[in-house]
């Protein structure tokens, strides 16, 4: 039996594989788009049974190709561009290829794991999985609302059914594997990048009652992301759509200042208050840009009531303790 991860090659997708593979897993079909070439290099050190093109692996498994002979989705591929105005492709890319999955995994009574997104609230101020708390703010937000009623629907309606269909709601992940993302990667990535380009890190003023850098997110270490996508294959008893953040909010500031003292503990540098850093230039803060005016969370934080519910017991990282082992990474040529 096979496992298949779609979007395998990308952040989350590459990040389950190399998991798989710690478990002794190798029987997985990778599924992607190699049209960003350089998505190659997250599956160099993984080990796969085969990789598919997305369009292929659509056309096959519509042929019955892979009836039977599988026992798992991990369904990570879309495009998570927020700023993407194509709304066809969006729809198409993340709507009704998940959808053709869903279905084709509840007749073969296939486990099948999916990503979701925090995205699905928009701007209000409550993150607990209920439709009465959900308004996404731009198209892929509602590519993957819309998503997430379908199988709010089906599992109604398969109530008592061996198929287990489970939605992560990903809040901001950060971590390896992310690189080929462009601007679309973490924002600990690109203050890694900007930190030693540029010698600081650029962060918005204040806006929306926000002060200075104080803009607050949920940012989620992908090992931890990892760690709930095995927890609930590990349980194909549960269903359900399910917060994947580290249920806590920090501030822009915090992962600021942990990015760049990390930074200088790679080269033998004290760590410096926020304070510090901002007096000394290493922080700066830049206009809040008028195109996000009205786009933008200022604030996000995972209700993971839910998910401990649902059994997972594992604490997540904070920013504190995931940016400095991102950061190592990156360091060491990751």
């Amino acid at each position: 039996m096979y496992t298949i991860v779609t979007g395998a090659a990308g952040f989350i997708g590459s990040n389950l594989v190399k998991k798989l593979n710690e478990r002794g897993l190798r029987r997985i079909i990778a599924v992607d788009n190699l049209s960003k070439a350089e998505k190659f290099a997250n599956l160099v050190d993984c080990d796969i049974a085969d990789y598919i093109d997305k369009q292929e692996f659509v056309e096959r498994l519509l042929a019955g190709d892979f009836d039977g002979d599988v026992d798992a989705v991990l369904h990570q591929g879309a495009c998570s561009d927020t700023m993407e105005s194509d709304g066809r492709y969006m729809m198409e890319n993340n709507y009704r290829y998940s959808l053709t999955l869903l279905d084709w995994c509840l007749d073969q009574e296939v486990q099948f794991l999916y990503a979701s997104s925090a995205a699905t609230y928009g701007g209000g101020g409550m993150f607990s999985e209920e439709r009465q708390h959900e308004a996404p703010l731009n198209v892929y937000g509602y590519s993957k609302f819309l998503f997430d009623q379908i199988v709010r629907r089906r599992l109604a309606a398969a109530a008592g059914s061996n198929s287990q269909v489970v939605g992560c709601r990903y809040f901001n992940v950060y971590g390896p594997r992310e690189a080929h993302k462009g601007r679309m990667a973490s924002v600990a990535f690109h203050h890694f990048r900007q930190f030693r380009s540029e010698g600081k890190v650029k962060l918005f003023a204040g806006c929306a009652g926000y002060a200075d850098g104080q803009q607050q997110r949920d940012f989620v270490y992908v090992d931890d992301v990892a760690r709930v996508n095995l927890h609930f294959l590990d349980h194909p008893e549960t269903s359900g759509i399910f917060n994947v953040g580290s249920g806590r909010a920090q501030s822009f500031n915090e992962l600021a200042v942990a990015n760049v003292n990390a930074c200088r503990a790679l080269a033998g540098e004290p760590a410096l208050a926020l304070a510090e850093l901002v007096q000394q230039g290493l922080i700066e803060y830049i206009p809040f840009p008028p195109a996000l005016r009205g786009k933008y969370q200022s604030f996000t934080q995972a209700d993971l009531s839910k998910l401990r519910q649902a059994g997972y017991e594992q604490p997540f990282a904070s920013v504190e303790e995931g940016v400095p082992q991102y950061v190592k990474w990156l360091g060491a040529g990751g």
